[in-house]
Parts: structure tokens; C-alpha cells; sequence
């Protein structure tokens, strides 16, 4: 059995490789997400200039649930609403060194079909 801090720190390797082979651009910045047990975080970020320029969770208030399927459904949407309105349509998606499934891809589908496209 795995220990917690060890699996945080398997996640953290995971992530890392995964920086090194993606980077926000301006006309492309990363869409990076965090799940903890209870919340999900995503943001738009650009890494050239080291700026967000969109960020939601299930913190925020609108969002009642926290740490399920649906909230990142929302958390997905609004994220993709808030870039839209920023200007960007394209993103490059950073599943945080996460397993491409369950609350991840709920909130990645979420976000393409606000119209982010990645």
C-alpha cells in the first residue's frame, strides 16, 4: 500500500515531466488543473509572462459540491467562459500529473464544449 506523501510525490514527478515537455504561450496558454480531496482548482495560465489569466474552483462560491464529478463539470465551464472572455480559444491542457480520468476529464470535456479548444 501506498502512503499519501508518497503518492503526492509520485504526482509530483508525473507533473514535473509533463512541464518540461509543455509551456503557455500567449496565443496558447496552459489550462493546469489541481484536484484536491474536496475542491478542484483549474487556471488559465501563461507561462511566457508568468500571468493568469483565468481561474475558477469549486471555492468560489457558485458551486455548492465540492470534490465530485458535477463540481468539476462546473469548474470546467466557468473557467472556459472567464478565457473566452479574455480572448483566448486555445489552450494546451495540464492534468497536473493526475490520471486522465474521472473528475480530470470531466472537467477537460466541460471546457471544450464551453469552446475551448485543446
Amino acid at each position: 500500500m501506498i502512503a499519501k506523501t508518497e503518492r503526492n510525490q509520485v504526482r509530483g514527478r508525473v507533473h514535473f515531466r509533463i512541464r518540461q515537455k509543455i509551456s503557455g504561450t500567449a496565443q496558447r496558454p496552459r489550462l493546469n488543473v489541481y484536484r484536491s480531496l474536496n475542491h478542484i482548482y483549474a487556471q488559465v495560465i501563461d507561462d511566457a509572462t508568468g500571468t493568469t489569466l483565468a481561474s475558477a474552483s469549486t471555492l468560489a462560491g457558485k458551486i455548492n459540491a465540492g470534490g465530485n464529478i458535477a463540481a468539476a463539470k462546473e469548474v470546467g465551464k466557468l473557467v472556459a467562459e472567464q478565457a473566452i472572455e479574455k480572448g483566448v480559444k486555445k489552450v494546451v491542457f495540464d492534468r497536473g500529473g493526475y490520471l486522465y480520468h474521472g473528475r480530470i476529464k470531466a472537467l477537460a470535456d466541460a471546457a471544450r464544449e464551453a469552446g475551448l479548444d485543446f
